[in-house]
């Protein structure tokens, strides 16, 4: 599978960009993501989606060897109980006791998110309409492994989905070069309340739970966030699984005022630009000598990250992003919503004062106390999270995804009684005799 081509790094990191010295097609050149060729993706994901829908565990088992380098039998594709007593003799205790403080703050804020089940209003006397809010079936939540382990996605997917009522939550992961899956993500998806992990990673994994295998069971839909192939797949199996929120390559924005600290948001910048060489990270400030000095914070800390973490910041932060000074406060809010990011910060003595004025972000924290990293891990928002712009129209994950609204009415004979003359005037004009009739007759059937 071929990596996305290296992006061309200016000289300078982080980059500074002066919005009044840009064109309008440079302007919105900044807000175009550095993403892959999804066609190809697809392309090259459909053969193994169809060998799993045809194959079954035969083709998860030899994809795990092709792609993940790992071989495996039938029977390791599935976790089996007695890994998880394993899991947490196998874990430090320190991170046990982190994921177990992650995930009750996880489920404190995700209760709190949960509707009531039935919510009806009274629209006129005998006349009741509202909604009913119920789970869905089943859910299988991607916890990706590419570039390490991540209990914590594990914690952010299937924590709301359990506290929704989800019968069926399951984790798919790939698995690691021994064949099984990392420890911490079994202690993280004990404390979600799951247990039921199939070890399945990239297109193949996507495949299994929309088609369901003879180890892996069919969800109805699947979340979280996963390489490129991961994202083809979803495509390729949308009419058979409902894929969640997208998530895309990591992407940030610090907004700083003239009461930010130089030191903390050259840290903050760095959080998400070390994700990878396809993050996208920008400061926006109307500040000229803020931003220099922030410039020159970051260059200094670049030197204390490994040399692929290096890498991946110069990227974020150079062809990817930089500093932007903007012309004023206004221009600088109104390049926030048109970029719509991932995450935002406002780094400000008094973010609250600047908080109406955000319309498009997936995440916003308040404050300089509020890095990137404690949400990812600790706080207990969610840190999935709607990339490439799409943070204008959708929302982070939570349980509102993993329920379905459903129209409810009850009427009264008053209530009928009270509806039924404008009923069947719109029935006539619009000409549905049938609706027109069940109005007409019902009081006076012939």
């Amino acid at each position: 599978m071929t990596a996305l081509a290296e992006p061309v790094i200016p000289a300078a990191i982080p980059r500074i960009l002066r919005l009044a010295n840009l064109s309008p097609a440079e302007r919105d050149a900044l807000m175009i993501r550095r993403a892959p060729d999804m066609g190809r993706h697809v392309e090259q994901a459909r053969p193994i989606v169809e060998a799993v829908r045809g194959e079954g565990d035969r083709a998860l088992v030899r994809f795990a060897e092709q792609f993940d380098g790992v071989r495996m039998s039938r029977e390791q594709l599935k976790v089996a109980p007695q890994d998880f007593a394993g899991a947490h003799r196998n874990v430090p205790h320190e991170v046990v006791e982190a994921i177990s403080m992650a995930a009750d703050h996880i489920r404190l804020v995700h209760e709190r998110q949960r509707p009531a089940t039935l919510d009806m209003v009274e629209v006129r006397p005998g006349v009741l309409a509202g909604d009913r809010h119920v789970p869905i079936d089943s859910v299988a939540c991607y916890v990706p492994r590419g570039k390490g382990a991540f209990p914590s996605v594990a914690l952010m997917t299937a924590i709301p989905a359990v506290v929704a009522g989800v019968k069926k939550v399951v984790i798919v992961t790939p698995p690691g070069p021994d064949g099984h899956c990392d420890p911490a993500t079994l202690v993280a998806a004990r404390l979600a309340g799951v247990e039921d992990i199939c070890l399945a990673g990239g297109a193949q994994a996507v495949a299994a739970v929309a088609f369901g295998t003879e180890s892996v069971p069919h969800c109805v839909r699947i979340v979280g966030p996963g390489s490129p192939w991961v994202g083809a797949a979803m495509t390729l199996c949308s009419e058979y699984i409902e894929p969640g929120p997208p998530a895309g390559p990591s992407e940030a924005v610090v907004f700083a005022d003239d009461t930010a600290d130089v030191g903390r948001v050259a840290l903050d910048l760095l959080i998400e630009a070390e994700h990878g060489d396809d993050s996208t990270v920008f400061l926006v400030t109307w500040n000229n000598e803020f931003a220099e000095a922030v410039a020159e914070a970051v260059s200094g800390h670049l030197e204390n990250l490994s040399r692929e973490r290096r890498h991946y910041a110069r990227a974020a932060l150079g062809a990817n992003g930089g500093l932007v000074i903007a012309g004023d406060a206004g221009d600088a809010i109104d390049f926030v919503n048109a970029f719509a990011p991932e995450h935002l910060q406002i780094a400000s003595r008094r973010p609250r004062a600047w908080l109406d004025a955000i319309s498009n972000a997936g995440e916003i924290l308040l404050g300089q106390d509020a890095p990137f990293s404690m949400a990812n891990y600790m706080i207990g928002v969610n840190a999935v999270l709607p990339t490439g712009g799409k943070a204008a129209s959708r929302s982070a994950l939570g349980v509102m995804d993993f329920l379905k609204r459903q129209s409810i009415a009850e009427l009264t004979p008053a209530g009928h009684d009270t509806l039924a003359p404008a009923t069947r005037i719109l029935a006539d004009y619009e000409g549905f005799d049938a609706h027109a009739l069940a109005i007409s007759a019902r009081r006076h059937p012939s």
